[in-house]
């Protein structure tokens, strides 16, 4: 990666790291966007006993961790693998595709203007990470004439040839997750109270779709323009459903579709 951070990464941050040593007791890892190391104690590898960390974890693979503790002074960073779930490990391997994706655009503009991929991503990462969170959403941004990169003070002949770039390789996506909820009420009026948790639900998003199955199950999907914003809705749309007809007496319970 091209983009190495400032500093020190904060508590309960996501970071993608590589494993550079497994202990018997810890693994080491280097923490790819800050280029510093990290620990993964035994007790935060997997949820129970360990009898070998190695049917966890190989040398030279990437994990998704969350970070536990930051000592500045010392340098230390405590990370954690067992409390990142899969909805977040995908949003993050996400993250860094598309961040690998800005880095190859810029340096493919790099080489046909003839100047330093480096120092070319340094200079448009500063500026645009001034206004943005993530570089790739300014690109996508620049896909769709939401932005330009004049308003970032980039060189102008740089700017079209970059422009021209982005158009051609970032197509706005969309990416569908779901799963199944039950609802169940024996109460008189059962029948509109999970119609009542149903419309709830629906209402929470547009982005949003319900088909029943049978049996009190209703498959639930989101389509959105990226995991994270499709992971918000789902939570955001079933906690409300689940909610209303707990309160109600009811029994709700909402499942996953499994991971391909």
């Amino acid at each position: 990666m091209l983009l190495v951070k400032k500093g020190f990464p904060e508590e309960s941050e996501l970071v993608m790291c590589t494993v550079t040593s497994i202990q018997y007791h810890s693994i080491f890892v280097n923490v790819d966007e800050y280029q510093k190391t990290g620990l993964i104690h035994i007790s935060e590898v997997a949820p129970g006993r360990i009898r070998n960390i190695r049917d966890y974890v190989e040398e030279g693979k990437k994990v998704i961790c969350k970070v536990l503790k930051v000592d500045m002074e010392k340098g230390h960073i405590d990370l954690s693998l067992r409390r990142v779930n899969e909805g977040q490990k995908r949003t993050k391997v996400n993250e860094v595709k598309q961040q690998q994706k800005c880095e190859k655009i810029i340096e493919m503009v790099a080489k046909s203007l003839k100047k330093d991929p480096v120092a070319m991503f340094t200079e448009i990462s500063e500026k645009v990470l001034k206004k943005y969170d993530l570089i790739y959403s300014c690109f996508e941004d620049v896909a769709t004439d939401k932005a330009g990169f004049k308003d970032f003070g980039i060189d102008e002949k740089v700017a079209k040839v970059l422009t021209d770039a982005i158009k051609q390789r970032i197509k706005e996506v969309e990416v569908t997750i779901g799963g199944e909820l039950f609802l169940s009420s024996y109460a008189p009026n059962g029948i509109e109270l999970i119609m009542e948790s149903l419309k709830r639900l629906q209402d929470a998003s547009s982005k949003l779709t319900v088909t029943y199955i049978g049996s009190g199950k209703y498959k639930i999907q989101v389509t959105a323009s990226d995991y994270k914003e499709a992971e918000k809705i789902l939570d955001k749309a079933t906690g409300v459903a689940l909610e209303f007809i707990g309160d109600k007496k009811g029994v709700g319970e909402f499942k996953r579709e499994s991971k391909t």
